[in-house]
């Protein structure tokens, strides 16, 4: 008498073909082989090759790799606790606009050669080299969460350079200009001006902080939270923590911007929040935009609200503040290096603070030290 097989299962189909199937590990659903064999032989052959298979741990589901780009790529936006909402909103209209030729097809036959022929085609159209970036990069993490799940072998994103855009030189606002802008925008509005290009916060964060997040005694704002307010209309604005611990900080005001930061906390602060509109609700993100862009025209000067920021990492830069000091004060680092360089700027950024109302004051760099001395 034969000894049945150990792994798997072999029957005989009323067509006279056999069928082969098995459990798959971690699952209990049984899972029948993609083609019915001719011979008993052939079945348990294959059956062979995928217990050999799991054993190296090499298998794939064949079952999980006939699910399509598309299904497979809205669950892992659907369940990633780390893709924020406007990432996920940017995803959802870069697989509209860019990845649809993509999303019908099964995920196991996805090669490299299709990506490229995508990507090629991509770039031969009429979208923004930006945004096929974006695509391409959020395909490459779907296809190594498909990896990580054991449905495919190899990510087929193998495209050199293809996840990054140059970035242009952005514009950096002299200290003059930031005057001008100051007083140029709508009074309620102009300590985030200050507070953008002399502090280099976000404007989410702008938006997020709350009057007890500024402390008058020690010249400080610590940033808590960050305000995130949804692409779509349909969304809900709220307020979330920043992406890693290096963007909650605690940043030295430079004292020439104090009196402006008391004034507002005076005639335009709400009761909880620091910056409100006009009918006291949270300050949403394009009131602030608008007010910005009326004031830009009005002297003259093509750079966006975050390049406000990008001027505050500069002029702290022309101190002499280390890369370090600039990590901390800015919070543009990952975790890991914000644990690094923390230790680095926590004395010095008072320095740094003074050093940028001296170049507030006289707007020549050269007459800056070319590195801030501590004092004991």
């Amino acid at each position: 008498m034969a000894k049945r097989r150990q792994f798997g299962y072999v029957r005989k189909l009323p067509s006279g073909r056999y069928q082969a199937s098995f459990i798959p590990p971690g699952s209990t659903v049984r899972q029948t082989a993609p083609d019915t064999f001719r011979t008993k032989t052939d079945a348990n052959r294959w059956l062979a090759l995928v217990e050999a298979d799991i054993s190296r741990g090499t298998w794939l589901d064949d079952r999980a790799g006939a699910e399509s780009f598309g299904n497979y790529a809205r669950a892992v936006l659907r369940d990633s606790p780390k893709i924020g909402v406007r990432w996920r909103e940017t995803c959802e209209r870069n697989m509209r606009l860019h990845l649809a030729p993509l999303l019908d097809v099964p995920l196991r036959t996805i090669s490299p050669a299709t990506v490229r022929h995508w990507h090629a085609a991509a770039l031969r159209g009429d979208g923004g080299r930006t945004s096929i970036s974006q695509s391409y990069r959020f395909m490459r993490m779907v296809m190594n969460t498909a990896v990580r799940d054991g449905i495919i072998g190899r990510n087929p994103c193998q495209i050199p350079g293809a996840g990054t855009v140059k970035s242009v030189e952005r514009p950096v606002a002299t200290p003059a200009e930031v005057v001008a802008l100051v007083e140029a925008i709508t009074p309620r509005y102009r300590t985030a001006v200050l507070i953008a290009a002399w502090c280099g916060l976000r404007r989410g964060e702008i938006g997020g902080l709350r009057v007890a997040d500024v402390d008058l005694t020690n010249h400080t704002i610590t940033v808590r939270k960050n305000r995130v307010e949804p692409l779509h209309a349909s969304g809900r604005a709220h307020d979330k923590d920043p992406k890693s611990e290096a963007g909650k900080r605690t940043i030295t005001i430079p004292p020439h911007v104090m009196p402006l930061v008391r004034l507002h906390l005076d005639e335009y602060a709400g009761k909880e929040r620091l910056f409100v509109s006009r009918d006291d609700g949270p300050l949403r993100g394009n009131t602030l935009y608008q007010a910005f862009v009326r004031a830009r025209g009005k002297v003259g000067i093509d750079m966006t609200f975050h390049d406000l920021r990008h001027t505050g990492q500069t002029l702290a830069a022309q101190t002499g503040a280390t890369l370090a000091d600039l990590m901390k004060r800015l919070g543009h680092s990952t975790m890991a290096a914000a644990r690094r360089y923390l230790h680095a700027v926590d004395g010095r950024d008072r320095e740094i603070a003074n050093a940028l109302s001296d170049l507030a004051a006289h707007g020549d760099v050269a007459r800056l030290p070319r590195h801030i001395t501590m004092r004991s």
